[in-house]
């Protein structure tokens, strides 16, 4: 930038009050240049003015890329790998910090431990009777390293009364630090004592280590590790194999409990408290010894020093070494269930009746109308006195709330619940004689909400989970019984507060607060601490925000709903294309009007809405034409009085009114500052202390001073304007836009670390001056739950966590993104409403296709006619752009001449491959139109999802049958007459038509279930918990993702690849490799790029995985619950002499939050692969790791797993090609490496910069490959499809200096895994949709958001000319012709979205200017024209 001269027009003192004046000032800008020269330039002085200047900042940047543009685009390269490296160095800064504090407090806590000792006296020796012989015992703790400290005490308290007995403790974390001392440890020992280990690594090497030790006890752990319990002649089953208890209790266990099968396990710990006394009236040995075992597990599960020591005394002298010591007390027990309250320390109620009858009469909120909440907490941490426990307790009643504390085992979760506590909805409902009593108690405790501190599944907990067979059903049962908010709040168990706060919340310990329990619609989960080095701290903060969001759950079920105040948010990005009001697959203006007419017959406060049939047609699109407006610079700047001079344009004869709001930079100031009494007692003891303004000052630092700052919604007035409309109490708006596309501080150098001021304003207004009950985000979706913060586990300085506060987030998501939605849930505390997907609908054949189809029909129906028809048919197909799809020899197109010289035999077979093209085309689905919310299909609609459901296994006759209604026996009678005709395919039909046929008919009904979708968000208004469900689409997944309204979840990440993914995606892995070999002489690629995104990934159960697995050459293993625990290398010898081929992994933000344990998994396989020692040549894992080694990378070499900056998403490149900000694929295939050089894996690896691994990889890529996995987003749909694997696509082809590299689409919707090439997919595409006069037909139709759709995929045609060089002539000329040529579709889309038919007129022009397109200069001429006046209307010229 150095010596860099730019000019820039003066700002204008005011803002213009007419067309006139805003002409008048244009003119004095342009006579008026300021000048400004630039010397010398660094990181600090560019960001300042970014945010002094952002015009200036643009015309420098502008003025430097035109200068040079190579020496620009090298400069871009450049100073991206240097901050990388420097991201790198400052995070390796920032872990050495970490250690260091951890050691200084570990110093700190030995000191501690030291003096109590010591003020604790001297301890007498026990005395024994005979000689003794020492007595080594090692025990480890794996979940329970809270434990730590108490069994260190035991160990001293051991030593001095019985010096024989030595204890050595260890947690599990010390075997990867101290696996020498362990392993040393054990050689020796005469018992090892382990307790909750799950970890597959430590199980596998404890079990190798355990084979000589005498005694073995393991207790709540891994069954392989169990299976190896040994005591005298009592032995677990040694395959590790068995399922729950041994099979010697299993004969008396059948009296224990309510003989159902989800109480098995509540039976199975009453069993083992009276166990060993009905074992002391049994003879012999194996009694004696299963009588020993149940009793050390009795004085264990009743934890305590007390009872450790008595155990290990008790152990000791039964099976170690016998001495005579006397008698060890029995175990000090503690109830396995009750209640406890900080009031009455040490006391136990045994119910929540008897506790609550206590609180009556002397709890701290007695008398009130506080909120009741059923709380679940952790036995094991009552009885071990966690300081924490206590301290939550009194917080939620500080914080208003009546806690009913309820400590648990974790296995009777669903017990107490079911049978202990109830609700109003439950007690009502069966005083209604709706619902059965069952089990539940008449004194039961009525709750308001339920929390879990405990997280796992509700049924069966982690003993339900280990052991894979989860009580789903039961516990929807519970919990929809109950009806009341069900939310998991608990301390991290297997990680620390560091790297929480750090990183975000990590692997297991993801599964067991998130994963499993929104299998049980659990929501709103919220981390309330974590680990300290061994010890458990709360951090109140996070309380605070726990109670804030219950508060607000319970008022939504107490206030009526005419007296609910709500927000519902519509979304406008990207500004200027037509965004504003349209979400993914929803038409929105239509969902709307359903909406807002449930909401009046619920009983909302609506204003003046109209009433009766057809009273709101017409709303929807009016409302949006109203926010439009509003959106207008002059009306901004004129704040709340400009808005209101617009007044409610279209919408106001629905009774809607103008409803905006200012908020002062001052106020905004205020209402981002935390309390100034707030310290260590509300943060807790995370590694940073934040100061009160730590959110404005990091707003500032990225947006300039508040108080004068003037951007984004900024009024002349300075103040940041919020514009919207009420209708009685219910207010709605755009959500603020995330950022201004195309500014330079975001796509050069970094994403914004925070939203901008006016984003943040409209949050805070809604929370605070608005006062909303509850806020609805309508459709996918919106961007609060992407901000900057942390990746998982919102902490108090997450951005989404902040802004949303303690509103319930009400959040209609599309029922096939699970992937997507876990965002919305997780970081957005997004309560998921699902609604269906629009019907699907064949391509069908158009224009010259249905010509060419028929001249093929008639050569192949008369051969002889084939001289008569070639020109005709050659001609259509050049007309049509076939030439690439269907060439006559491989590299030679069909063209006239080739047609008349090619012999008529040969031109027959290749008419037959061409006909058999255009049936593939003719056969494609699409997903036609968009839904609308809470409709149930129309009977062709049904015939559609059914049609495209069962393909060829059913006709055509008896869908029809079945789309009406007409039942199973009619639709078969028209099965069997189909089926009989000459042309049918079977004989008869198939012998499984009657299940067949009573499937098609449980589809239709769900289908019909569609309106549940309005009862279900209704439902969440009111508080209620709302059933969950699998997300998915019903050709995918089947039936059921049926029906919905439900909030919907993801899968076990630990089951993943499943069986059939993973044979699949070895199918389809092996397809790539023979395609790739096929056109590279028999070679193997080197190193083959996969996708992996977190939305295919659940939706296939994890097939792009089965693709990396099989590439390398590797297999999942299993541990005993089913879980995979390795992903192991298979031999060389197995592999049919191929060789490993190396991945470079990319991965979707959702897979690397989602999904981090398979993503730990794969970094260990890459690093085992690149250790093994194989040939180079037949191992590229290991040939690249060695070549970087040599190239002096010797940390990371074998990082595969690459993404985007922790906690942050996208790879920006579809934001350059929105903004038209780029000038190459170099420089896009540049953004996409800068923004996705992070490297994940084990251990510290969460977000590292990588860059030169990942341009090592790149230079050796060959292949990309992408998934497609669903009908509704191909790759001509979004935009994520080119900015990823198109721009990666890119990158690659520059680290290889223009080398090819080939791109395989595996469509995974189908039965067949068939790679396609990139291009071919693209043509297939782009007929079957975009250039389908069907599909333009029904998207156009529908409405403003059908015409946003259309702009989107012309967007995204031109980013794969950016980024791939896509530019097939036939695509622009038939789009033009489709949407701008066609008089009656270019008057519906400018009617519909103006801004949106801009757009396609734009990209067009682009694709011209850029060179992918060359029209006539007369069609030029139109679509500049045309542009021209659409820019005058949009900008109120005309």
């Amino acid at each position: 930038f150095a010596n860099i001269t730019v000019q820039l027009p003066t700002e204008p003192t005011q803002e213009p009050e007419d067309a006139e004046q805003q002409q008048q000032q244009q003119q004095q800008q342009a006579e008026q240049m300021q000048t400004y020269t630039f010397r010398d330039m660094d990181d600090a002085k560019f960001a300042a003015l970014g945010r002094d200047n952002p015009k200036l900042l643009m015309a420098l940047l502008e003025a430097a890329q035109t200068a040079d543009k190579a020496a620009w685009q090298a400069f871009q390269a450049d100073l991206s790998t240097l901050k990388l490296k420097r991201q790198r160095l400052n995070g390796q800064l920032s872990d050495a910090r970490s250690l260091l504090d951890q050691a200084l407090r570990e110093a700190s806590k030995r000191e501690g431990l030291a003096a109590a000792a010591a003020a604790e006296g001297p301890i007498t020796p026990l005395k024994t009777s005979s000689a003794v012989r020492p007595v080594r015992i090692v025990l480890i703790c794996g979940f329970e390293s809270f434990n730590v400290a108490l069994y260190n005490a035991a160990a001293k308290r051991l030593k001095a009364l019985a010096p024989h007995i030595q204890l050595k403790v260890y947690s599990d974390r010390d075997i990867a630090s101290r696996k020498k001392e362990v392993g040393i440890a054990l050689a020796g020992a005469d018992c090892f004592f382990g307790s909750l280990l799950f970890d597959y690594d430590t199980v596998e090497w404890l079990r190798s280590q355990l084979t000589t030790v005498p005694v073995v006890l393991v207790f709540e752990s891994a069954l392989e590790l169990m299976g190896m319990t040994r005591i005298g002649t009592f032995t677990m089953d040694p395959s590790g194999k068995s399922k729950g208890p041994p099979p010697a209790i299993k004969k008396v266990l059948s009296m224990f409990g309510s003989g159902r099968e989800e109480d098995r396990l509540t039976g199975y710990l009453s069993f083992l408290k009276i166990g060993p006394q009905l074992l002391k009236f049994l003879p012999g040995k194996k009694a004696r010894d299963l009588r020993t075992w149940l009793t050390v597990y009795g004085y264990w599960n009743q934890g305590g020093l007390q009872n450790v020591v008595s155990m290990f005394l008790y152990l000791t002298e039964q099976q170690l070494a016998p001495a005579g010591l006397p008698t060890p007390p029995p175990p000090l027990e503690t109830p396995q269930t009750g209640c406890l309250h900080p009031a009455r320390p040490g006391h136990y109620w045994a119910s929540p009746a008897d506790y609550m009858a206590w609180y009556k009469k002397e709890g701290p909120l007695r008398g009130t109308d506080a909120p009741i909440v059923g709380m679940l907490l952790y036995r094991k941490h009552v009885i071990t006195d966690q300081p924490y426990v206590l301290q939550l307790i009194s917080q939620m009643e500080a914080e208003g709330l009546i806690p009913v504390p309820v400590f648990i085992n974790g296995v009777e979760a669903h017990t107490v619940v079911r049978d202990q506590l109830t609700s109003d909805h439950e007690q009502h409902e069966i005083a209604a004689g709706r619902l059965d009593r069952g089990t539940l108690r008449r004194d039961a405790v009525k709750v308001d909400a339920l929390v879990s501190t405990i997280g796992f599944p509700l049924v069966g907990g982690p003993a339900g989970t280990m052991e894979g067979g989860r009580q789903v059903e039961v516990a929807k049962a519970i919990l929809s019984s109950m009806n009341v908010p069900y939310v998991v709040a608990a301390p991290l168990l297997i990680q620390d507060l560091a790297s929480w706060s750090e990183q975000g919340i990590q692997g297991l310990q993801s599964v067991v607060l998130y994963s499993l329990p929104e299998l049980d619609g659990a929501i709103d989960t919220v981390p309330l601490g974590g680990l300290v080095g061994d010890d458990i701290f709360l951090v109140p903060e996070r309380v605070t925000r726990l109670a804030s969001r219950l508060h607000k759950w319970v008022a939504l079920r107490r206030k009526p709903p005419s007296e609910r105040r709500l927000a519902l948010l519509l979304y406008g990005f990207p500004p200027g294309v037509g965004a504003t009001g349209t979400a993914a697959l929803l038409n929105v203006p239509q969902s709307l009007e359903r909406l807002l007419g449930a909401m009046q017959a619920a009983g909302y406060d609506l204003g003046d809405l109209p009433e009766g049939p057809g009273a709101l047609e017409g709303l929807g699109e009016a409302l949006l034409k109203t926010l439009k407006g509003q959106e207008e610079p002059r009306t901004v700047s004129r704040g709340t009085q400009g808005i209101n001079a617009l007044g409610a344009g279209p919408a106001a004869q629905w009774g809607v009114q103008p409803a905006a709001a200012e908020v002062s930079p001052q106020h905004l100031r205020d209402l981002l500052t935390f309390p100034h009494t707030w310290g260590p007692t509300e943060w807790g003891p995370i590694p940073y202390l934040p100061d009160e303004d730590a959110l404005v000052r990091r707003m500032e630092r990225q947006w300039g001073n508040l108080l004068s700052y003037r951007g984004i919604n900024s009024t002349t007035r300075g103040t940041l304007l919020v514009p919207g409309v009420q209708l009685g109490k219910l207010w709605i708006g755009i959500q603020p836009l995330l950022g201004l596309e195309g500014d330079p501080m975001r796509l050069l150098f970094e994403r914004d670390l925070t939203p901008h001021p006016q984003y943040a304003a409209a949050y805070k207004w809604l929370q605070q001056d608005y006062g909303a009950d509850a806020v609805i985000h309508f459709g996918m979706h919106g961007t609060v739950e992407w901000l900057p913060g942390s990746p998982l586990g919102n902490t108090g300085l997450s951005w989404s966590d902040v802004l949303l506060g303690p509103l319930p987030n009400v959040y209609l998501y599309a029922a096939n993104n699970p992937s997507e939605s876990i965002i919305a849930k997780r970081r957005g505390y997004g309560t998921i409403i699902s609604h269906n997907v629009p019907p699907y609908g064949r391509a069908g054949l158009y224009k010259q296709l249905t010509i060419l189809r028929d001249l093929l029909s008639d050569v192949r129906g008369d051969p002889n006619s084939v001289g008569a028809l070639k020109d005709a048919i050659a001609g259509n197909v050049e007309a049509s752009g076939l030439q690439a799809d269907c060439p006559l020899r491989e590299g030679e197109e069909m063209s006239a001449e080739q047609a008349a010289a090619v012999g008529d035999e040969e031109f027959l077979e290749w008419c037959d491959r061409l006909y058999i093209y255009l049936q593939t085309l003719e056969n494609r689905l699409f997903s036609e139109g968009l839904h609308i919310l809470g409709a149930p299909p129309s009977t062709s609609q049904m015939a559609q999802y059914l049609g495209a459901y069962y393909g060829d296994a059913l006709p055509s006759e008896a869908v029809e049958v079945l789309a009406e209604g007409q039942g199973a026996e009619r639709a078969r009678a028209a099965l069997e007459k189909a089926w009989r005709q000459p042309a049918a395919r079977p004989a008869e039909a198939p012998a499984d038509a009657s299940q067949l046929l009573k499937e098609a008919e449980s589809i239709r009904s769900l289908l019909l279930r569609n309106r549940e979708e309005l009862s279900g968000l209704l439902n969440a208004l009111d508080g209620a918990w709302v059933p969950p469900e699998a997300g998915g689409d019903l050709l995918r997944d089947g039936p059921g993702v049926l029906p919905t309204g439900r909030n919907i979840h993801a899968l076990d990440p630990y089951r993943m690849p499943g069986p059939a993914a993973e044979a699949r995606g070895a199918a389809a892995a092996e397809a790539i490799l023979t395609a790739h070999r096929e056109q590279n002489n028999g070679a193997y690629p080197e190193t083959v790029a996969i996708n992996l995104w977190g939305l295919d990934a659940i939706k296939t159960k994890g097939e792009s995985v089965g693709m990396v697995l099989h590439m390398v050459g590797a297999r999942p293993v299993k541990e005993g619950t089913g879980r995979i625990a390795r992903y192991e290398l298979i031999p060389l010898e197995e592999m049919n002499g191929r060789p490993r081929v190396d991945c470079l992994c990319n991965m979707s933000g959702i897979f690397r939050d989602a999904f981090q344990n398979v993503v730990e998994l794969l970094d260990d396989l890459f690093a085992r692969a690149a250790a093994a020692n194989e040939p180079e040549h037949m191992n590229f894992i290991r040939k690249h790791a060695r070549d970087l080694e040599r190239q002096g990378v010797t940390s990371g070499n074998t990082a595969r797993l690459f993404s985007n900056p922790a906690g942050d998403y996208g790879s920006m490149v579809n934001e350059r090609v929105g903004a038209g900000n780029w000038e190459n694929s170099e420089e896009l295939g540049d953004t996409w490496a800068a923004r996705n050089a992070f490297s994940y894996g084990k251990g510290g690896e969460r977000g590292v910069a990588r860059p030169e691994v990942l341009q090592t990889l790149l230079g050796s890529c060959e292949r990309v490959v992408q998934e497609i996995d669903s009908v509704e987003y191909g790759l001509t749909d979004i935009q994520e499809y080119y900015a990823n694997t198109g721009a990666l696509v890119a990158a690659a082809k520059n680290a290889r200096k223009g080398k090819n590299v080939g791109c395989s689409i595996i469509e995974t919707y189908g039965k067949k895994v068939e790679p396609k090439e990139l291009e071919e997919v693209l043509r297939l595409e782009y007929r079957s949709k975009l250039l389908n006069p069907r599909w333009a037909q029904a998207m156009a139709a529908q409405g403003s958001g059908g015409a946003y759709e259309i702009s989107t995929r012309m967007t995204a045609l031109l980013g794969w000319g950016g980024t791939v060089g896509y530019t097939d002539s036939f695509a622009w000329d038939q789009a033009a012709d489709t949407y701008v040529l066609d008089p009656e579709m270019a008057a519906q889309l400018r009617a519909s979205n103006p801004q949106a038919f801009r757009n396609v007129l734009g990209r067009c022009l682009e694709a011209h200017g850029r060179g992918m397109w060359q029209p006539n200069e007369e069609m030029i001429d139109k679509l500049r024209k045309m542009y021209g006046e659409m820019d005058d209307e949009l900008e109120g010229v005309k």
